[in-house]
């Protein structure tokens, strides 16, 4: 269960007569501000890596890894992150427990960048073949939700031995010998598949009715009262999206932002091209729009949260369902990054 919202301190320095000259966020203060990242691929984190966000906004940046997104959403709910990475499954479950945080970004659509690997020499080369099986995933993760989906939509639901690991976690338990199978994303991904193979993906499992995405929430207060940092903030992230999206062959192993989201995520570059195709990067202008974050109860990421939530429910992961989860979503920042 998720620790009780607590209201978090802000603390702040003078911020040098220096900085102002160069063009930050005009304000008399630095606010400190934590941002909860994961080991995903993602373009941002070659932004990350130059410091632009800091740049931009003026804040002092304190970036902190996790594991997973309901580590982030339960870091978020206590108060020690402000701003944060998680895939719509956490997201879905922590507003649905009464965690005050606004979506205001899509990082990715997952589509086949996570995936279902099992284990060469299992017998595994069917779903059915999971009954009896231990499979491994990041409890409340996105890869919980589709691995949940996926073992209702073949009756193996009771039938498959489902264990919580941490995404880092998981390629040690593999070697072991302790599971048969995961459903996970990159890095972890791909150490996996040097000895298994995949037998489904997130994607196919979209194309049956339940989307999955990653994004980047807001404490709703913090967004409240922070909203030029916030809309700087949005349009480093629009920048440096559109940087991949515009020319994605020329983010190579040697290009310094390969090399940068490789040290970002802890990885390898020539490992960092290959799974950035998988993910589809929506920009500012398509995330305002009622694909994505516009559009209110019948937006695209309000339906996809909502769907979430309704078999995180009858999976007894939540207590209660929201009527409207547009009140987890902010869109004013992507339309003010157009």
């Amino acid at each position: 269960m998720l620790k009780p919202l607590h209201k978090w301190i802000r603390r702040s320095v003078l911020l040098p007569l220096t900085a102002l000259t160069l063009g930050l966020a005009a304000t008399a203060h630095a606010e400190t501000v934590t941002i909860g990242v994961q080991s995903m691929f993602a373009p941002w984190k070659n932004a990350i890596a130059q410091k632009e966000f800091e740049k931009a906004t003026g804040w002092d940046i304190k970036w902190r890894s996790f594991d997973s997104g309901g580590d982030v959403m339960t870091a978020m709910a206590s108060g020690d992150v402000q701003i944060g990475v998680a895939g719509s499954s956490p997201i879905a479950a922590a507003v649905s427990r009464g965690v005050e945080a606004q979506l205001f970004w899509i990082l990715d659509n997952i589509a086949s960048a996570e995936a279902l690997v099992v284990r060469n020499g299992s017998g595994i080369v069917a779903p059915q073949d999971l009954a009896g099986k231990t499979l491994a995933v990041p409890f409340v993760s996105t890869t919980h939700f589709h691995a949940l989906f996926a073992l209702e939509q073949f009756g193996l639901t009771g039938k498959v031995k489902v264990i919580n690991l941490n995404p880092s976690d998981i390629p040690a338990a593999w070697e072991r010998g302790d599971i048969d199978a995961a459903f996970i994303w990159d890095p972890a991904l791909g150490r996996l598949k040097q000895s298994g193979h995949v037998l489904l993906t997130s994607g196919e499992l979209t194309n049956w009715g339940k989307a999955t995405f990653d994004g980047i929430v807001v404490d709703k207060k913090f967004a409240a009262g922070n909203a030029d940092g916030m809309k700087a903030f949005t349009k480093v992230l629009q920048t440096s999206t559109d940087d991949y999206v515009k020319a994605p062959d020329t983010w190579t192993a040697s290009s310094p932002q390969v090399i940068n989201v490789a040290r970002q995520s802890g990885a390898k570059p020539d490992e960092v091209p290959p799974v950035l195709a998988l993910y589809q990067f929506p920009l500012a202008a398509e995330q305002a729009s009622n694909k994505w974050l516009g559009a209110g109860k019948d937006g695209g990421a309000a339906k996809a949260l909502a769907a979430t939530a309704v078999f995180l429910k009858d999976q007894k992961k939540v207590p209660a369902v929201l009527p409207d989860y547009s009140v987890a979503i902010n869109p004013s920042f992507v339309q003010a990054a157009e």
